[in-house]
């Protein structure tokens, strides 16, 4: 028998507080049925897709939500299945028409299988005949109106994994709280021992009224104790945000990519390129005092180990007066 304290680590409940699932070892899962149906038709219902050159339409009920969505979690590990047969009834009018149109659009199959939605199939039926209709049908097809479906589709899968990852992956020894783990990766990053920083002289030349304006590159890597979900969450959730910097955070609830932020009374602003649920955050950022027309690029990668969180950040073209 081993003693006391050196027993394989997996089964050691002290370092646990609530003593399950020891260092997130065994498989967990959660069922998202109900919460998907749900979050569906809220994203769907009353969501207004309009085309400025055609007209515009809005979709009012959810006909059809058929399927499954599972999170799970081996080894520490997030793992999601999910699929999905969607229905939903909408009616538009063409721009210069009072007529009303009718249809229908289906997503026969929404599953975790789609790495890129452009891959989801959207069919789209009219209720309506005529001239009008097949306007609207076309631009729902392959214009504006596809986009926007694949964006709400998008916006589900996100929330599915904000929502069903926060307690599949259990905080071990020390954590006492998430929030407290999450504001100490956050707020002071420059705390941390094996932090360091390299502000490479990359530089490049901007031409501003006439003249150069010398721009930098800045490099930081931290090792923060949470988990990579806690981390990501403190950095892309609007209320988290807001109680880190203590002041409102104009942005949608959570990053979406095309979104655009704004933070401490407007001094700093900008645009989420991508966003890649708990590993990758891309965005276009810039301070208020930055003379017009300079934008850095920052992208934050994060990546978790089985003893903490990694995260590296690269700023680029920022006014190397700044650094």
């Amino acid at each position: 028998m081993a003693k006391w304290g050196e027993g394989d680590p997996r089964w050691i409940v002290e370092e646990r507080p609530d003593a399950t699932n020891v260092n997130n070892w065994h498989w967990t899962e959660k069922n998202a049925d109900q919460w998907s149906k749900a979050k569906i038709k809220e994203l769907f219902i009353n969501h207004i897709i309009e085309s400025p050159k055609i007209g515009s339409v809005v979709i009012e009920e959810v006909d059809k939500c058929d399927g499954e969505a599972r999170a799970n979690n081996r080894k520490g590990k997030l793992i999601f299945f999910y699929e999905w047969e969607i229905v939903v009834k909408w009616k538009g009018h063409v721009n210069g028409s009072d007529k009303e149109v009718t249809g229908k659009i289906e997503i026969p199959n929404l599953s975790e299988e789609h790495d890129d939605m452009e891959d989801v199939d959207v069919d789209i039926s009219l209720t309506t005949k005529g001239p009008e209709g097949d306007a609207l049908k076309e631009m729902l097809r392959k214009g504006d109106g596809v986009k926007a479906i694949r964006a709400i589709l998008s916006s589900y899968v996100s929330a599915l994994k904000n929502e069903y990852a926060t307690d599949l992956v259990k905080p071990k020894k020390g954590d006492e709280a998430t929030k407290a783990v999450t504001k100490q990766a956050v707020a002071k990053p420059a705390t941390q021992g094996q932090a360091h920083r390299n502000n490479e002289t990359n530089m490049q030349n901007l031409d501003i009224g006439g003249g150069k304006l010398e721009l930098s590159e800045i490099n930081i890597e931290e090792e923060m104790k949470c988990t990579g979900q806690e981390l990501f969450n403190a950095l892309t959730r609007k209320d988290m945000i807001q109680i880190f910097t203590g002041g409102e955070a104009k942005m949608h609830e959570q990053a979406i990519e095309g979104g655009t932020f704004e933070l401490l009374g407007g001094n700093i602003t900008g645009k989420y390129i991508e966003v890649l649920p708990f590993t990758k955050i891309v965005q276009q950022w810039r301070l208020k005092s930055w003379p017009t027309g300079v934008v850095s690029e920052v992208t934050i990668s994060i990546k978790q180990t089985k003893e903490d969180t990694k995260i590296a950040i690269k700023q680029k073209g920022v006014p190397t007066k700044e650094v």
